[in-house]
């Protein structure tokens, strides 16, 4: 019986299940590179197609990042107010190093790098986890949450006819803009006002003899 038992088993092992749900979470997020000098660059960033059901197990995990990220946002920015200006390796920077002021950086930052190493846990890889923190999270910094959709598509995957379908990220790239159409305006010229006067006033009847 599958009493409390969640999710799809998709005909893998839990191993098996769990890296390949890593390795789809992390192609969306590496979507978002910069993929200008790549052979295999995204044809849409914040996009990947799989099947329907991969994308219903793996989107859970994705806004789970995407709201650890967020937070752990909020401390880094916090952090920087004890942040110092001065280069690696000066004396500037020992001088920071060994004071309270780094102390007190540290620990405001304690909670950013302990959420960078859980993500790394729930992805597998290091880059995406940068686009994560650096890209996608503050994009969506003012919504409350629902940061993916899933569309079907019509057409199924050659092979077994899986249903096909995108997950992608929300926002102005992605969303389709609702467009009115303008009235046209039909202004006539002071010449054709004339024709048209013209053409409207009755004619006098002559009278013939």
């Amino acid at each position: 019986m599958r009493h409390r038992r969640k999710g799809r088993v998709l005909g893998r092992s839990p191993a098996h299940r769990k890296a390949m749900l890593k390795n789809l979470s992390a192609a969306l997020f590496l979507t978002e590179r910069d993929a200008s000098l790549d052979d295999n660059a995204p044809k849409v960033p914040g996009r990947i197609i799989t099947t329907l059901q991969k994308a219903k197990e793996v989107r859970p995990l994705v806004e789970k990042c995407i709201t650890l990220a967020k937070k752990a946002n909020l401390a880094r920015e916090e952090a920087q107010q004890y942040a110092t200006d001065a280069e690696r390796g000066t004396d500037a920077y020992k001088q920071w190093r060994k004071s309270d002021q780094w102390q007190k950086w540290a620990n405001a930052r304690a909670p950013f790098v302990n959420a960078q190493r859980r993500a790394v846990q729930l992805i597998g890889d290091r880059e995406a986890v940068g686009i994560l923190f650096d890209t996608v999270a503050p994009r969506f910094a003012d919504r409350p949450g629902g940061y993916t959709r899933i569309m079907r598509l019509a057409t199924p995957r050659l092979g077994d006819g899986g249903t096909r379908a995108i997950l992608e990220f929300v926002g102005n790239e992605n969303d389709k803009v609702k467009r009115t159409a303008s009235k046209p305006a039909f202004e006539s010229t002071p010449e054709d006002g004339d024709s048209t006067e013209a053409a409207t006033e009755p004619k006098e009847e002559t009278a013939t003899t």
